[in-house]
C-alpha cells in the first residue's frame, strides 16, 4: 500500500481571528490593556509603560521598562499605586470576570454558527487560493 503524501496546512485565517478575540478578552479582562497595547506598551499612541501608576499593565511594563529607560531594581513596573502584582491581576479579574467568561465561552460558539454558513464561499476561496499557489501558505 503507498502511503499519501500530506500537503503543508497554511495558516487558518477564521482560526487565528477567533484565537485573536478570545486573547483579546483576557489580555482586556486581566491586565486591563487590549492585546495590542499589552505587548507594545503603549497608550493612545504613546508608550506609557510603568509610569501611568494604574491597573492598567503591559508586557514591557512587567519586564521593566518604563519611558525613561530599562530598570532593573524595580522589575514588574511602578503600577496601581505601589500594589503587588498579584492584587492588580486579581482586582482586575474580580471586575473583569464575566465578560472574559462570557466571550470565551460565546466566541467559539459564534464562530461555528458563522463557519456553517459561509461554508460555501470559504470553501469557493480556499479553491481560488490554491489555484493561485498560496493554498500552504493562508487558508481561510
Amino acid at each position: 500500500m503507498k502511503r499519501r503524501r500530506q500537503s503543508k496546512k497554511g495558516v487558518n485565517l477564521v482560526n487565528a481571528a477567533q484565537a485573536g478575540i478570545i486573547l483579546n478578552a483576557m489580555t482586556q479582562g486581566l491586565f486591563n490593556s487590549n492585546l495590542v497595547d499589552f505587548f507594545t506598551g503603549r497608550t493612545d499612541g504613546v508608550f506609557k509603560a510603568g509610569a501611568d501608576g494604574s491597573y492598567r499593565l503591559t508586557l514591557p511594563e512587567l519586564l521593566g521598562f518604563t519611558p525613561s529607560g530599562f530598570r532593573t531594581s524595580a522589575i514588574g513596573g511602578v503600577y496601581a499605586q505601589g500594589y503587588g502584582f498579584s492584587r492588580v491581576v486579581g482586582d482586575n479579574l474580580r471586575r473583569n470576570a464575566m465578560p472574559i467568561i462570557l466571550t470565551t465561552v460565546l466566541t467559539p460558539a459564534a464562530f461555528k454558527v458563522g463557519k456553517q454558513l459561509t461554508a460555501m464561499p470559504r470553501r469557493d476561496l480556499n479553491k481560488a487560493l490554491k489555484a493561485l499557489g498560496l493554498k500552504s501558505v493562508v487558508s481561510v
